[in-house]
């Protein structure tokens, strides 16, 4: 392998690097002399930082690799903040309560049934061989009453769970079970929205986007824009964990964010499932007459961006203390923008999400860095913006074919080329 070919495998790496060099070698130093940007407190402050956003991207990258693409996901965390802050904080049935403790036990039996009936699946299928496998159906008792005996018994246990805490406040279990579940609830609706209608997931990602708000509004209530959260007063007081740092070393964020990483990673790198959501991106048709259920995937693509969703949303009210319906204002943009600076395509098919945590860390660092040196606020924007573009151009190698555009000479003869190019087939179609 040769050097250029090298650098150009690793240029993500490289450009994390340099952003972090920049960091440094360009750091203001404190009182004491010490370096700001190196600090430990700092790097924990990014790594909280880019936690939720993080979590986001993690979800979205699936998403995008199908060749899908969700705009609801700011939405989603905004709608499971509230759902969260009140559950903490106001005893009683509540919009939140009635919205969240039915959706976690329907959840529960869905995910019970469905998981319990692949578990059999997969055990008749090993028995039976490769070469019966796709043929092979579950009788009755296993494809039907066992899965469905499984899911009753996950939804009652669930109801147990939570039931006796509506009346006082959840606690931080109670909070991380429904709260994703919420979310999960809404991303299933868009990817079955999408398979089932055939619609744009732009569309429909975005009318969901707009929902999404409204039912975060409508369960807030008119006079809550904000619903405040303080442990050890209006809520239980170990909901202070999830904003702490393990062993003193890792923030709680940044440990979700780290775990989502790797098991989703590991899920899209050796399983089955992965090699589904890279071949539907890559040919959708093409996976469907090779026998992979598209339909079946992609909605659980948008189920798990939704269910990640719902993680950050929590973790989001744990850091800044509060719930609120605009709380993922313009995070759909910042987890999509992180995805594609990690190298993921808008096309699918191509993509990693080593390069979305690559992504994260840069936007995060870049973010930090703009905000140490006191730079303008709609300035720092302006220099996101350019960033992401420089970035992405250097991501697809298209940045060679835009500077020798750029020189008009040849940009305009490149123009004449494309139009004499077009001109016969023009001729040819009016014949």
């Amino acid at each position: 392998m040769s050097l250029i070919s090298l650098l150009s495998r690793t240029k993500l790496y490289w450009g994390l690097i340099t952003i972090f060099l920049i960091g440094v070698f360009g750091s203001p130093i404190s009182s004491k002399g010490n370096n700001i940007f190196l600090s430990y407190g700092n790097l924990l402050d990014v790594l909280r930082q880019v936690s939720t956003t993080g979590l986001i991207a993690t979800g979205m990258t699936a998403v995008i690799l199908t060749g899908g693409i969700d705009l609801s996901v700011g939405s989603l965390m905004a709608i499971c903040s509230v759902v969260c802050a009140m559950l903490l904080t106001v005893p009683g049935v509540t919009p939140s309560a009635a919205l969240g403790v039915p959706t976690t036990a329907l959840v529960a039996l869905c995910l019970g049934a469905l998981l319990t009936r692949f578990i059999l699946l997969n055990i008749e299928k090993s028995r039976a061989g490769a070469d019966a496998s796709r043929e092979l159906r579950l009788d009755r008792v296993r494809g039907l009453v066992i899965p469905g005996v499984v899911g009753v018994i996950l939804c009652c246990l669930s109801l147990w769970y939570l039931l006796p805490q509506v009346e006082t406040k959840f606690g931080v279990l109670g909070v991380l079970l429904v709260a994703p579940c919420v979310g999960l609830l809404f991303g299933t609706i868009n990817g079955f929205i999408i398979v089932a209608g055939r619609l744009q997931p732009f569309i429909v990602t975005l009318a969901m986007m707009v929902t999404a708000l409204g039912v975060a509004r409508l369960t807030a209530g008119q006079n809550n824009a904000v619903l405040p959260v303080y442990t050890g007063s209006n809520a239980t007081a170990e909901f202070e964990i999830l904003r702490s740092l393990v062993f003193g070393v890792v923030p709680m964020p940044g440990l979700f964010f780290l775990g989502a990483i790797v098991i989703y990673g590991a899920v899209l790198r050796f399983t089955p499932f992965g090699r589904y959501v890279y071949a539907i991106g890559g040919n959708e048709e093409a996976a469907r007459l090779s026998g992979i259920a598209a339909g079946r995937v992609k909605i659980a693509t948008y189920a798990v961006s939704g269910l990640l969703a719902g993680i950050a949303a929590v973790l989001y009210v744990a850091q800044y203390r509060q719930g609120k319906p605009d709380a993922g204002a313009g995070l759909e943009l910042d987890a999509i923008a992180a995805v594609v600076i990690g190298g993921t395509s808008l096309m699918g098919g191509r993509g990693s999400l080593i390069g979305t945590f690559c992504g994260v860390l840069i936007f995060g660092l870049l973010s930090n860095i703009l905000q140490l040196h006191n730079i303008n606020s709609n300035l720092q924007l302006v220099l996101k913006g350019a960033i992401i573009i420089g970035t992405v151009l250097v991501q697809e190698r298209n940045a060679g074919d835009l500077l020798s555009y750029l020189r008009l000479p040849n940009g305009r003869a490149a123009q004449k080329e494309t139009a004499a190019a077009k001109r016969p087939s023009q001729e040819t179609s009016s014949l």
